[in-house]
């Protein structure tokens, strides 16, 4: 039997852009698995929209035989029960692809889908991930090139990983490595850095991003610095540590001013200026102290949330049609 290639597309909002995405999608895919001999199912993971996606969703499951009646593919529709957030939406959507092969990708159409092609390519002559890596990104602010490149070098700098630069979340996996990556059971996760952390063979794709189709970016700056600090304490310890040596430091500092006030005292004997450098010298302790205790309550807070083991995501409700896999 042939073998089959899965796609994951998280949802959140995308009643603007949702049937183009189908349409170019499944057409692309089309026409892949007739030269490359494959069968395809595509996964959408409603991730909580508020809007009709779900409904928009539901119709597309239904009427995908009849739009593309060659047999070789199958639209299937998971519906989480509340809005868990992208990574986690495409976490869920990566446990329920069944494909020899799965790629994740997103809805708005920014990563062409055309790109699947020389994925695929890679796949089928041994690499085990092929992961898109951005040469041009059209219609992005200064602002956001600025910050996702910031992004990038933070996270590199501060983790223990190699994260590739100019890269996302479009990727495809093979099935030896989607099983590793399933088995990893975190909640703040960072998938950007969980499959470099997989190993095995990975080779990047170049392609050219295209700006939004339509609709609204579901990463604004807030999101994009939570990502970071959810890959910074899942794949690093220097919080940690900065915050240790800033103490070192800081105590440091104190016996060399203790040394300089008794050094004047005793040789020159007149008194030290108090209320000012006492004031500024106590809130720049306290401030010390509070950023090490925010750093400690951050770690401490994500390993409450890891001990509750509680389900990754909920599921409302799932439906499959097309082509038996």
């Amino acid at each position: 039997m042939s073998k089959l290639l899965s796609v994951v597309v998280p949802c959140f909002n995308e009643q603007d852009v949702i049937e183009e995405t189908e349409r170019q999608l499944c057409a692309e895919l089309e026409r892949l698995c007739v030269e490359r001999r494959l069968r395809y199912e595509i996964v959408f993971v409603n991730d909580g929209s508020k809007d009709s996606t779900l409904s928009l969703l539901q119709q597309i499951h239904a009427n995908h035989a009849l739009r593309f009646p060659s047999g070789l593919g199958q639209v299937r529709v998971v519906s989480l029960a509340r809005n868990f957030g992208h990574q986690v939406a495409l976490s869920a959507g990566l446990t329920f692809a069944k494909g020899d092969a799965v790629v994740a990708i997103d809805a708005d159409l920014q990563d062409p889908p055309a790109v699947l092609h020389d994925m695929v390519a890679r796949w089928e002559a041994g690499v085990d991930v092929a992961y898109g890596m951005r040469r041009t990104r059209e219609g992005e602010t200064a602002f956001k090139l600025l910050t996702a490149r910031l992004f990038y070098v933070c996270v590199r700098k501060l983790t223990r990983i190699d994260i590739p630069l100019d890269t996302g979340d479009f990727r495809l996996m093979s099935r030896r490595a989607l099983d590793a990556f399933n088995a990893m059971p975190e909640r703040h996760r960072f998938i950007r850095g969980m499959i470099p952390w997989l190993g095995f063979k990975q080779e990047p794709v170049l392609y050219d991003r295209a700006k939004r189709f339509a609709g609204t970016t579901k990463y604004p700056f807030s999101k994009m610095l939570k990502l970071a600090l959810d890959g910074i304490t899942s794949f690093s310890n220097a919080p940690l540590q900065t915050a240790y040596l800033a103490g070192f430091l800081v105590a440091g500092f104190s016996v060399l001013y203790a040394f300089y006030v008794l050094f004047r005292q005793v040789f020159w004997g007149f008194p030290v200026p108090g209320w000012a450098s006492l004031m500024a010298a106590i809130l720049f302790l306290g401030a010390v102290q509070l950023v090490c205790v925010g750093i400690l309550g951050e770690y401490v807070g994500r390993i409450y949330d890891e001990v509750k083991r509680r389900p990754l995501f909920l599921i409302d409700e799932e439906a499959s049609r097309g082509a038996s896999t």
